[in-house]
């Protein structure tokens, strides 16, 4: 069976083991506005069981593994070969990486350690055992695409506290634990940029697999064929695209992978 080459292995390695446990895809939902937004936050603060006696300190934990991840992802970027295309988000994340770095550092000196073990936790839903505040502000982040503003925030803060009141000290968290959701889903996009890269990378040592075999002994070419199909192959949009756009490069002979 065809595998990553070492650099790819340890990369993924490396992302499996600083992966947070809690949610892997991108803090994406249906774009509210201000009117939903503040339905939606009365309903959340409905739903919400909390509970005040002291938890553990996990925010920190949580984003030391997520700069783990981003910083992963950095070097990795930076290590892609010339010849290789970077996709516009992999860029994006690339040139600003300065500024997230910079966030992180901030969020690490505005989060006290054992300040969060303060703040009322929550007994139900996708963030147990995370901060109330945490995960109003990740259902924020969600439905403005990470798009903040201070009037939705406000909008958002205001209608949930007509169901249930904020203490003092949430309220004075807001703006850490934005910037802590914000990182997260930066850690969550960059995440899923890496496992598709090394996907089309994949995508690109069967083609070099197959046209290698077409070159040599075309007649063997379906033993390839078939080895592939009986490999555990990640078959995402990024496999596959890549696949077929390689393949459409190359000597019709190489169309039967395709199929």
């Amino acid at each position: 069976m065809q595998t990553l080459p070492l650099r790819l292995q340890n990369w993924v390695t490396d992302l499996a083991r600083v992966r947070p446990s809690v949610g892997e895809l991108p803090l994406r939902a249906e774009l509210f506005s201000v009117e939903q937004l503040a339905r939606h936050a009365r309903t959340l603060a409905a739903n919400h069981q909390v509970v005040t006696r002291q938890g553990s300190n996990s925010l920190l934990t949580r984003l030391t593994q997520n700069e783990d991840i981003l910083r992963t992802f950095n070097r990795a970027t930076l290590g892609v070969k010339p010849d290789r295309r970077i996709t516009p988000a992999a860029e994006w994340l690339l040139d600003n990486f300065y500024l997230i770095e910079e966030q992180i550092q901030m969020a690490k000196r505005h989060l006290p350690h054992g300040y969060s073990r303060e703040l009322p936790r929550l007994l139900n839903g996708p963030c147990t055992g995370l901060p109330r505040v945490y995960d109003i502000v990740l259902e924020l982040i969600s439905h403005v695409d990470a798009q903040i503003d201070a009037g939705p925030l406000s909008a958002f803060i205001a209608a949930y506290q007509t169901v249930h009141s904020l203490k003092l000290g949430e309220l004075w968290a807001i703006p850490i634990m934005l910037r802590l959701g914000l990182i997260e889903n930066l850690q969550r996009v960059s995440t899923r940029l890496t496992l598709a890269r090394a996907d089309r990378d994949l995508a690109d040592l069967w083609v070099n697999r197959l046209q290698e075999m077409a070159e040599k002994n075309p007649s063997d070419l379906v033993i390839v064929v078939a080895n592939m199909a009986k490999s555990d192959l990640p078959l995402s949009s990024s496999f596959v695209a890549e696949f077929c756009q390689r393949l459409s490069r190359q000597s019709p002979v190489l169309h039967l992978a395709r199929g």
